[in-house]
């Protein structure tokens, strides 16, 4: 498990921007040590343990990139066409025992072993038969052409894939043309998750005229699991603070992260800052970012809590830029820094100074093919129909008070946040 000293998220000052509230998390969480071993196929989204290196290289022998006709450097037609007599066939898992002749071509596959002595391939689009059925090849083919040389891709010895690497499909089947079926990565974090407040019923049990079903903790243990996490539902924590710590404390041992929702504003039945302050130390954070200026963090005998806002919007913007990157440190994943990418808007904004704000949009195609940004027409950060009907965030920086329609503005993909 994470064990923390109880002053290691001290910050003793203002309202914290997001690139402080991520830093102080990046920097000052361990990484867990704890390392298994899977199979291949289950390494998609897991944290490499152990710098891989190429143990062949890759191709692990020079072959044709096309079907065609291999010849040998020292006979390329120069100036005008040429007619080479066929000698041999090579497919793809033959082999190519013999050296072409001087003077001769050999029908050759895709991905079959170059003969000796042969270096370059003409594609068969290129070449035509004449009438004694010789090979007849154009002039002006660069020597070498269409030929994948022996570890043209990665070299032997190279390292292909780093420690901390979050795996994804392509790294597994790179892992897999090594010929490689188990992979050392870093145990899943565990992840404890709590919603609170008695004004949440969990879906499928009796709910109050006054009561919400419960949607964050559902929300939220989906993000930690395409996070790749091992999360604990542990429910719904009512407004009690003796209640709230003792859960919160149950928890604390056996869990790396412990994340809740709600309950974490400065209202007198916000409990959460209390219960946790009674069984460790906090730092409730003020981040200066819309939706979601309320996120509290802190420790519990040693292992990290977040408590995140209740309204869901807020509770998803504050996951992507507080608790992801928490869990990516635990995980010791090398840094996966959010790029937005420029597009256009269409819309008019008006912002403070000071804060960092995430406008929920759609894209569109504009009347010239480029990207347009259309913001969602209502601005609720209760609003689950904003995450639902839109394609991602504007992130508005710090310095911006206001966009004007045909302004760049910054767009990160949902697709691209976890």
């Amino acid at each position: 498990m994470a064990q923390l000293s109880d002053d290691c998220f001290a910050f003793g000052g203002p309202m914290m921007s997001v690139d402080e509230a991520v830093g102080l998390i990046t920097t000052r969480v361990d990484a867990i040590a704890d390392i298994e071993t899977v199979a291949v196929i289950d390494a998609d989204g897991r944290v490499l343990a152990r710098d891989i290196a190429a143990p062949l290289p890759l191709p692990p022998f020079t072959n044709s990139a096309v079907d065609g006709y291999a010849v040998r450097n020292a006979d390329l037609p120069e100036s005008a066409e040429r007619a080479f007599p066929l000698d041999g066939r090579i497919q793809a898992g033959g082999l190519a025992r013999a050296p072409i002749k001087a003077g001769h071509t050999a029908r050759i596959f895709t991905g079959a072993p170059m003969p000796p002595d042969a270096e370059t391939v003409f594609m068969q689009e290129d070449v035509r038969l004449d009438e004694a059925g010789r090979i007849v090849l154009p002039p002006g083919l660069k020597p070498g052409a269409n030929v994948r040389p022996a570890g043209e891709d990665i070299p032997q010895g190279h390292v292909a894939l780093r420690a901390g690497q979050r795996l994804l499909p392509q790294h597994v089947a790179l892992a897999a043309a090594f010929g490689l079926t188990r992979l050392d990565v870093v145990r899943r974090i565990r992840v404890a998750v709590f919603s609170t407040g008695d004004e949440l019923a969990s879906p499928g049990e009796p709910r109050a005229t006054s009561q919400l079903f419960d949607s964050n903790r559902f929300m939220l243990m989906a993000m930690l699991r395409r996070l790749g996490c091992e999360v604990s539902d542990l429910g719904i924590l009512r407004d009690e603070r003796n209640a709230l710590a003792d859960g919160l404390k149950q928890v604390a041992g056996s869990h790396d992260l412990i994340l809740t929702t709600g309950g974490v504003s400065t209202g007198e039945e916000d409990h959460v800052k209390a219960a946790v302050e009674s069984i460790g130390s906090l730092v409730l954070w003020r981040m200066a970012i819309k939706p979601g200026r309320p996120v509290a963090m802190g420790i519990i005998g040693g292992t990290p809590l977040i408590g995140l806002p209740g309204n869901p919007v807020a509770s998803f913007v504050t996951f992507v830029h507080v608790v992801r990157p928490t869990v990516l440190a635990l995980a010791g994943s090398l840094p996966e820094p959010l790029l937005p990418i420029p597009v256009r808007a269409a819309f008019t904004y008006k912002k403070k100074i000071g804060r960092r704000e995430y406008v929920r949009s759609s894209l569109r195609r504009g009347e010239d093919g480029a990207l347009e940004a259309v913001k969602f027409p209502r601005e609720g950060a209760g609003l689950l129909s904003s995450l639902v009907e839109t394609d991602g965030l504007i992130e508005l920086g710090d310095d911006i008070t206001r966009v004007e329609p045909g302004q760049s503005v910054g767009f990160l993909s949902y697709a691209d946040l976890l």
